[in-house]
């Protein structure tokens, strides 16, 4: 089997383990392909004014349709909220942390107004904004590694990023607060690995074994508020399913670049239910962008 993935040290961390995972069951090495993207290639730019639609896939997705690679790895939280009709993501692994968390040799408590924040997040931006921070934020972009060192090596004093990429890579030391998924709220997908194959692949079964039903079940909640908005990084907007007391819960906040929240949503159900948890909330939001 080739499994295509992009160039990043985060992206290959994370294709390994999924391939090592694979390999346990098929009892085969997979090889893999890097596939360089758009998203690759673009350095300078604010992502939410581009069009982001498959920023980070669309090169990935063309050899999965072109049938140079099986199956392709990917952060969940990069896919465009529709897929190509002829692809199909066929597992979701067990989710890694979704929080957010504080890179800097300051607590956030101690960062105050004129601090320098690195962040080419509009959701991060917002939430700055909520409260009340008075930073000046600046754009950063690049990966884990570089934005870790410009928040603290550079004239910056700060930035934001995923605590599940920063566990993958081992860089846990530079971690200076975890931020609770209520006081800033993920992206959807933040922490999940999505698997895609062909929707006719003859490898989907055996790559399925890899999903987790739960995982899965979260983002796929999540990701279906931004499907029933119609819309991807532009907004600010966080969401997070969890199952709290064998209880299946989403959240989701929409906030202007501002900080103000203009709704917050909370939908409780079962697991299987999920989707149309996520559809309820991006409905109630439909009202409000």
């Amino acid at each position: 089997m080739i499994v295509g993935t992009r160039g990043s040290q985060l992206a290959l961390a994370q294709t390994n383990q999924v391939c090592s995972d694979l390999s346990k069951i098929i009892g085969e090495s997979i090889d893999v392909e890097v596939i360089k993207t758009k998203g690759d290639k673009i350095t300078t730019s604010q992502l939410y004014n581009m069009d982001s639609k498959g920023l980070f896939t669309k090169e990935l997705d063309i050899a999965l349709l072109e049938e140079k690679v099986d199956f392709t790895v990917h952060s969940f939280k990069d896919l465009p909220t529709e897929l190509d009709e002829d692809l199909e993501i066929v597992a979701v692994p067990k989710r890694e942390s979704p929080n957010e968390v504080l890179i800097s040799s300051k607590d956030w408590s101690e960062l105050g107004p004129g601090s320098k924040l690195g962040t080419s997040s509009l959701r991060r931006e917002a939430f700055c904004n909520h409260y009340n921070k008075g930073f000046e934020l600046k754009p950063i972009r690049g990966n884990i590694e570089t934005r870790i060192k410009k928040a603290l090596t550079s004239d910056l004093d700060a930035t934001i990023m995923a605590e599940a990429g920063i566990k993958r890579l081992n860089l846990t030391k530079y971690i200076k607060n975890v931020f609770p998924l209520d006081y800033i709220t993920p992206p959807a997908g933040q922490g999940a690995l999505a698997i895609i194959t062909r929707r006719d692949s003859d490898k989907k079964e055996v790559i399925s074994k890899l999903n987790d039903y739960i995982s899965m079940q979260e983002v796929f909640a999540e990701k279906k508020v931004l499907e029933e908005l119609g819309v991807g990084c532009q907004w600010p907007i966080g969401a997070i399913a969890r199952m709290q007391d064998n209880e299946f819960n989403i959240y989701s906040i929409l906030l202007t670049k501002e900080g103000e929240i203009l709704k917050e949503q909370t939908e409780k159900g079962s697991p299987k239910d999920a989707v149309e948890l996520g559809k309820r909330i991006g409905r109630v939001f439909k009202d409000y962008v």
